[in-house]
Order: C-alpha cells, then structure tokens, then sequence
C-alpha cells in the first residue's frame, strides 16, 4: 500500500527584524561588559562615561525589543531569531532598569 500524502519539509528564511533583535541584545551584552570593564580600569571615576554606555544600551535593549515583537507580522518565515531576540531583549530591558533604580 502506497503513502497517500508525502509532505516535504520546506526551509523557511529567518525573519530580518527578529535577526536585527538578536544582534541589538547581543550589541546590548557587550556594551554591559564594556560598561563593567570602564569602571574597572576608571576605578570608579568618571561615572558619566559608564552611565552614558549603560543608557545607550538600555536605548539598544529597548529597540531590539520592538523589532523583535513587529517581526512577528512577517509571514512565510521562520520566527525562531524573533522570539530569541525578544527574550533576550526583554531580559536585558529588565535587567538594565533595575540596575539604575537599584542605583547599583
């Protein structure tokens, strides 16, 4: 007895924005780990340098989060990178508001 139905596994693309998400929390990352090593080699002088690092990653974390959740509406792709990138940016988001209200 023959298969009736033969279903082909097709490869669908990864959507641009949820692709630009993951790089922006990656970005994110690696200004937080720029941010730490400033004040490491500062040794806690100039503190607007480090804050000004950490606002402008909180700024990427934001964006990321937002081309990560208007990725969705892309059809036909694959949303694997979309939802990667918007938990990771949302994470970072979270992490980088408590860490200037904790004031750490």
């Amino acid at each position: 007895m023959a298969r009736r139905y033969r279903y082909a596994i097709i490869k669908k693309k990864e959507t641009k924005k949820g692709k630009l998400s993951v790089g922006l929390a990656i970005a994110s990352l690696l200004l937080f780990g720029a941010a730490v090593g400033t004040a490491y080699v500062l040794e806690g002088s100039y503190g607007f340098i480090v804050g000004g690092i950490c606002l402008f990653a909180t700024l990427l974390s934001v964006y990321g989060f937002l081309m990560g959740v208007a990725s969705f509406s892309e059809e036909n792709c694959n949303h694997r990178t979309s939802i990667v990138g918007t938990i990771l940016n949302g994470v970072f988001l979270v992490g980088w508001l408590l860490f200037f209200l904790m004031g750490v």
